[in-house]
């Protein structure tokens, strides 16, 4: 029953169905695997796991691979960033590897995966943790959720598309923008659940892991079953492929097989965009919070005061405005994961890339600058636009994908392309790592230390926008013939029309009815309410900063 229910033409909308359902059931999946930013929340409870107040320390005998299996002390903090490393090599991995299945399977099964894996390994972390066995944790969050993580996210990319041909950019921003703002919800939920079950004997993860899990199961399955996908075919009532758009000729009507790719020169193109906008805007991200502190100091709280001359009282006063500051860039990440991608539909992808290297590219420039003048409002301004380029970049690649190589294999183009992800997940921040430890050993002040790191990140950028420049449309011989076509669309088990489905298929029975317009607003209520709690609390949090 369960694997009938989940066979990609049983899903295969009728006339009926309302579009604007699909958008609410990919937030219900991103919002939840969107914890993954999150993380962090957990690593110092968890580094108290055994010394509850205080962490029982390792002796100098016992290195990663022994702390894998130690029962007898505390991990540390940099042990446990592992999980979220192998967060997103794996995130990238999935998606890479399993992209075309998703494909030919369809995005209700791939979701129903996504939420065994990212839920089963959290249980699996849950166990782990009461046996204090970190290898448990790694292999069930690091890599079944990763899995989880990988399919989860590249589930309703090729749909929505579909669905919103018209809406190429709006539609991916919508759902991207729940990866971005899951943490948003997840982080709070988790700290309220931790002080929930901690004891005098306990930290409270397992517990709160095991809450998570349940919760995330029932939307993620929910959003999974949510999932419908139009006829092939099908367009919006009254809609035509506009002709006057700039860069129409980018927007191509036929399709490429995701076997192909790795051949065409615009692939790799879009990839070293993707990876060099991603690697300065995770470089921003992980200095974000101490660039701040270090360059403005005691300035923050109008003391006269570096860095280095705090005192421990003003250090935990700066520190929460650093707090503040944070909380105001996932702000920023989450809306423009929305705004620009939305803008893309109007300038065109290639377009809006340019405007984030060339605006990107002046704002980085522009850091050294602001910092010497003693500038925070420039300061702040400068990064928090950087930071929702960063995220609008994520929101826009899936429509510049499907501009370029069409519709059809979109979800596994997007998956491969995902492979650059993991690669600026190590190249930005070993940047900015490194460059800051280099600085800092010539002994220049901590305040002038990130001038440099500011300059390389620009270029970056220049190599990224001499990529997107570039970018030209795909040549025919790359796209498939007919025939190849038709062949893909019966591996993808596609219908020309829900009445094609078989009979006995309950969905399209539903679908074929006009959609309750009531079933619509209580669709987005489900993951709109939800989401606001998440800014809400968020919003607390960035009021530190301007206080």
């Amino acid at each position: 029953m369960a694997a009938w229910i989940l066979d990609k033409e049983r899903i295969v909308a009728g006339a009926g169905f309302n579009r604007w359902l699909v958008p609410p059931a990919a937030l219900a999946i991103h919002l939840c695997i969107g914890m993954a930013y999150g993380f962090s929340v957990f690593w110092l409870p968890l580094s108290k796991a055994l010394g509850i107040k205080e962490s029982i320390k390792c002796g100098p005998e016992v290195g990663f691979f022994q702390e894998l299996f130690v029962t007898g002390c505390d991990w540390k903090i940099s042990t446990l960033g592992w999980m979220y490393t192998l967060f997103f090599v794996f995130l990238g991995l999935a998606a890479a590897i399993w992209g075309g299945w998703l494909e030919r399977v369809g995005p209700r099964k791939a979701g129903v995966v996504a939420a065994v894996c990212w839920c089963g390994g959290l249980v699996i972390s849950a166990i782990g943790i009461s046996l204090h066995q970190f290898w448990m944790m790694i292999i069930g969050s690091g890599v079944i959720g990763g899995i989880g993580l990988g399919l989860g996210y590249i589930s309703p990319v090729s749909t929505l598309i579909k669905w919103f041909p018209d809406r190429r950019g709006m539609a991916t921003g919508m759902a991207i923008m729940g990866f971005g703002g899951g943490a948003m919800i997840g982080a709070p939920l988790a700290a309220a659940l931790m002080k929930n079950f901690a004891t005098a004997t306990d930290v409270g993860v397992a517990p709160t892991f095991l809450v998570m899990a349940a919760i995330y199961f029932v939307f993620m399955i929910g959003g999974a079953f949510g999932y419908r996908i139009p006829a092939t075919g099908w367009k919006p009532a009254g809609w035509t492929p506009p002709a006057t758009l700039a860069d129409n000729a980018m927007i191509t009507q036929r399709h490429v097989n995701v076997k192909r790719v790795w051949g065409i020169p615009q692939f790799w193109l879009v990839w070293i965009v993707l990876t060099m906008n991603v690697s300065a805007g995770i470089g921003v991200i992980g200095m974000a919070s101490p660039m701040l502190q270090e360059v403005f100091g005691g300035s923050l709280i109008g003391v006269a005061k570096r860095f280095g001359e705090l005192d421990k009282t003003q250090l935990t006063a700066i520190a929460g405005i650093a707090a503040g500051f944070a909380a105001l860039l996932s702000l920023f990440n989450i809306a423009g994961r929305f705004f620009w991608a939305s803008l893309s539909d109007k300038l065109g992808r290639k377009t809006t890339y340019t405007v984030f290297f060339v605006l990107g590219g002046i704002l980085y420039a522009s850091i050294p600058g602001s910092a010497a003048a003693g500038s925070t409002l420039l300061f702040v301004a400068a990064v928090c636009i950087i930071l929702s380029m960063y995220g609008g970049g994520f929101a826009t690649v899936p429509a510049y994908l499907a501009d370029l190589f069409g519709t059809q294999n979109v979800g596994a183009i997007h998956g491969r392309l995902l492979t650059a992800w993991s690669t600026a997940g190590i190249l930005g921040p070993v940047i900015v790592n490194y460059m800051r430890e280099y600085q800092l050993g010539l002994g220049l002040p901590r305040a002038q230390v990130y001038n440099q790191t500011m300059y390389i990140l620009v270029g970056l950028l220049v190599v990224g926008l001499i990529c997107n420049l570039m970018i030209r449309p795909v040549a025919d011989k790359w796209f498939m013939s007919d025939e190849e076509l038709a062949e893909e669309r019966r591996l993808a088990h596609e219908r020309a029309s829900s009445a094609e489905a078989v009979d006995a298929r309950v969905d399209a029975r539903v679908d074929d009815a006009p959609t309750p317009v009531l079933k619509v607003w209580l669709a987005w209520a489900a993951v709109g309410l939800p989401l606001a709690w998440g800014i809400y609390q968020t919003l607390v949090s960035a009021v530190k900063f301007f206080h």
